[in-house]
């Protein structure tokens, strides 16, 4: 190690490196989406999908969500809650688990856990629309 670069500050070698690609504004993208598509979802959800049919039936439910714009709708709002979900709990996992290989075990199971979960809804969801 030479002189210069033994008296240089962190911050003075780390100048000039570049970026370390981190935080990449397609991940930003990948985030903020999701949740500006989950305002009005949510606000179909809320005022069309739960209140109107507080008490309902079954075989209510069923017409209800017989209706292809309901159902995709209802659909559309799964997915993005798991999706915009799954990815707010990795940022927080990331951020807060040091160890590498635990880091990468909780990001798997949270990966898993969402994709799993949007599967089981989309199939009730396809079920009640289709079937049932």
């Amino acid at each position: 190690m030479s002189l210069e670069t033994s008296l240089r500050s962190a911050l003075g070698r780390a100048r000039g490196l570049g970026s370390a690609k981190e935080g990449a504004a397609s991940h930003w993208m990948a985030e903020r989406l999701p949740a500006i598509a989950l305002v009005p979802l949510a606000l179909w959800f809320v005022f069309v999908a739960v209140i109107p049919n507080l008490g309902a039936s079954h075989a209510e439910i069923v017409a209800f969500m017989g209706s292809p714009f309901n159902a995709t709708l209802m659909l559309l709002t799964v997915l993005c809650g798991f999706y915009h979900g799954m990815l707010g709990l990795i940022v927080i996992l990331e951020d807060y688990i040091q160890a590498h290989t635990a880091r990468n075990i909780a990001v798997f199971a949270t990966k898993l856990y969402a994709a799993l979960g949007a599967a089981l809804a989309a199939v009730s969801i396809l079920k009640l629309s289709v079937g049932g």
